[in-house]
């Protein structure tokens, strides 16, 4: 069995601001990052998952038909809560250390913690392997992060320096009796380092 995960491609929103779970639109970049994309995956039937955010479904519905796409709430992004939307120099220090001391425990105000997102990511990845076929995940860094996390016992905290994911990434699991094996297929980053915690702090 082979289930490939693939990040969503470049969202429309400025360096420096906090989203998680906000639905943003793609760039104008779109048609061509999905070019990027399409090779790297197989020609044969595939599930397809997706997050219910348009950066997501978009995607999915450019390298699948539309109507083949499964949407599950719990392959969304962190829940940032009062923070979405705002830029992260702009987040109280008092507010935003606790979570920067610990992420992966404590929740952001009104939003969630990576364990949290691990938690729901986590069932919705088991019962995909469970259904025994092929399968194709379409989602965010948060997420494919937990999901990598998981299969490789890699702590939560040490996740986002472990697996660097750039927006279109690729990566093939394939799942045996002997357990699960994955393979970084594409990861290309057009934009340099992405921003997801303020310097300030």
């Amino acid at each position: 069995m082979e289930i490939y995960l693939i990040r969503h491609t470049t969202p429309l929103i400025e360096k420096g601001i906090c989203y998680g779970q906000t639905d943003l639109d793609v760039t104008d970049t779109f048609e061509e990052e999905v070019e990027m994309i399409r090779p790297h995956l197989p020609q044969k039937k595939l599930r397809v998952y997706s997050s219910p955010l348009q950066r997501c479904t978009k995607l999915a519905a450019a390298l699948y038909h539309p109507d083949l796409v499964e949407r599950h709430n719990d392959l969304m992004e962190l829940n940032c809560g009062d923070w979405e939307m705002q830029q992260w120099n702009e987040i109280p220090k008092a507010e935003i250390q606790p979570w920067m001391d610990d992420f992966v425990n404590i929740s952001v105000p009104n939003g969630e913690s990576y364990v949290d997102l691990h938690e729901r990511v986590v069932n919705r990845f088991e019962s995909i392997k469970a259904e025994g076929e092929d399968a194709v995940i379409v989602a965010h860094g948060g997420v494919l992060r937990s999901i990598l996390s998981h299969i490789t016992n890699t702590p939560l905290r040490a996740s986002f320096d472990e697996f660097t994911l750039h927006y279109g990434c690729v990566v093939k699991i394939e799942v045996s009796e002997k357990g699960m094996e994955h393979s970084l297929l594409y990861n290309y980053s057009r934009q340099g380092k992405e921003w997801h915690r303020p310097t300030n702090v």
